[in-house]
């Protein structure tokens, strides 16, 4: 067998990087804000921050993240064919203020990710085009995944260059901001690398400082069974009667610890118009949602990764927030609820009327 000359070499590697410049123009041009490659064993910090977090409890209710640590610690486990991550950002970034909701008690204040289509179906379409116009390219097999699946998506892309983990623990880009979904595309491909990105946070913390519930221990460290997103969507059952007056009228998520980034300034307009918030969804009235049954639920969060938590706990959220409203009108609302027959429901209910009462 003949030895590869510098010729070789040179020619391989100006192919590989014309594969890659052409599939970052090729992402682009599907509406991503930003794409890099690393490799999946680029993340080793992973598996010993994973435990210390499960370690805590800081998890809560989430048990999927202890039942596959060994993959969400070790991307290179998932699939050990691998050889390339193309790591994705698209950008949902709003048009309105989402923090002015929360000054009007009587609506309910709706995470501005949620506020249309569910983002899984519009990123992992996009992933799959990309991932097969590659294959029609170069070859090779792909898997495609969006936060479904034990992938330390934020530790990849910092790993890739795409931005760092911020004090909130998300991923934040001098380019971009915070508003950005993560996706991603496994290779067997061998793809040039980009060089990681660093800590541009310094000695900010205004993310920390816009946690209603106090849910960041320290920097870079976030605690679940605090945080609001986690306990309006992941959290079965009631919610301790210490944080229930912080929820506020936040009723499905929260962007405090995100809109509170500075280097939002630097936020991208969303390229795709389904990301931009229903009307209705904006500033929802309380009373409205809180009278909705399982099909009125199904039916008004079609599309929307709303519905995956179910009219239930939805209704619960909403009977919290009513019962923070300080709106004695919504007393009444709260009472017809009070004998629902999913016990935290009835249980919300009977919380809020004390409290208006």
């Amino acid at each position: 067998m003949g030895q590869f000359t510098p010729e070789d070499i040179y020619g391989q590697m100006k192919s590989g990087s014309d594969l890659k410049e052409r599939l970052v123009e090729q992402a682009l041009a599907e509406g991503f804000v930003a794409c890099r490659v690393c490799r999946p064993w680029d993340v080793p910090q992973v598996s010993e921050r994973l435990e210390a977090f499960l370690r805590s409890g800081y998890h809560g209710q989430m048990g999927w993240m202890a039942e596959r640590s060994h993959w969400r610690g070790d991307p290179a486990a998932l699939w050990p064919d691998a050889r390339s991550v193309i790591m994705l950002a698209e950008s949902y970034t709003p048009e309105h203020d989402p923090k002015e909701v929360l000054a009007h008690s009587e609506l309910g204040a709706i995470s501005v990710y949620a506020q249309n289509k569910d983002y899984h179906d519009l990123v992992k379409k996009r992933l799959k085009r990309l991932a097969r116009w590659l294959i029609a390219e170069a070859g090779g097999e792909v898997k495609v995944f969006v936060d479904t699946a034990p992938v330390p998506e934020k530790a990849l892309g910092q790993a890739a260059g795409l931005g760092w983990q911020g004090k909130h623990t998300n991923l934040v880009s001098q380019e971009w901001g915070n508003w950005a979904f993560l996706g991603s595309v496994f290779t067997t491909l061998d793809l040039p690398v980009d060089a990681a990105d660093t800590d541009h946070c310094g000695s900010c913390r205004a993310c920390l400082e816009a946690c209603p519930t106090d849910a960041f221990p320290a920097p870079y460290q976030l605690d679940a069974r605090r945080c609001i997103s986690y306990l309006t969507i992941e959290h079965k059952g009631p919610i301790d009667e210490e944080l229930r007056g912080k929820l506020g009228n936040r009723i499905y998520g929260c962007d405090d610890c995100l809109a509170a980034c500075p280097w939002n300034k630097f936020a991208v307009a969303a390229s795709d118009m389904r990301y931009a918030a229903r009307e209705e969804l904006k500033a929802p009235p309380l009373a409205d949602l809180a009278v909705l049954d399982d099909t009125a639920f199904r039916a008004m969060f079609s599309g929307s990764p709303i519905k995956r938590i179910g009219r239930n706990r939805f209704v619960r959220n909403v009977l919290y927030a009513i019962g923070n409203s300080a709106q004695a009108d919504l007393r009444r609302v709260a009472q017809g609820l009070t004998a629902d027959p999913d016990p935290a429901v009835a249980d919300a209910a009977r919380w809020a009327v004390a409290r208006l009462s």
